[in-house]
């Protein structure tokens, strides 16, 4: 699903979202699902994330670089969400459903500053990098 500056996709995972949300939860566990391919390994932080955690990661896109974010949303099994300087919001709402865990993910960057993300056309491979980071997700809380 896309709308006006949010990207979002879901799948449903047959886990409990406990064992979902302690992946996410993980800094050093976002490169084992990040389906974009850019997430190298976290740099800095806590072992577990909560609300107004900050942590960085070591990233990759053509340039090696670093991007720092901050906790904005933290609820236990239901969601989380981060943001880095350009207050761009990544977010993983879950929702208990019968067969498991409906797990959405979504990008917002309702920002006026956000014109760099529309003229590079980046909602298309965001949602695509969405739909495997959650492939990836799957394969690793049931296997």
């Amino acid at each position: 699903m896309s709308t006006d500056r949010i990207v979002s996709t879901s799948r449903i995972i047959p886990a409990p979202a406990q064992v979902i949300f302690n992946l996410l939860a993980d800094p050093r566990e976002h490169s084992t699902f990040d389906g974009s391919g850019s997430v190298v390994r976290v740099r800095k932080g806590p072992e577990r994330l909560y609300l107004g955690a900050k942590f960085s990661m070591d990233m990759k896109l053509g340039l090696a670089y670093f991007v720092s974010n901050k906790v904005v949303a933290f609820e236990e099994n239901k969601c989380i969400a981060w943001h880095h300087f350009a207050q761009f919001v990544w977010r993983y709402d879950l929702e208990e459903v019968p067969g498991g865990t409906k797990v959405t993910e979504s990008f917002n960057y309702d920002k006026p500053w956000a014109f760099t993300v529309t003229l590079s056309h980046k909602e298309k491979s965001n949602l695509r990098d969405m739909a495997a980071t959650l492939e990836r997700i799957e394969s690793i809380v049931t296997a």
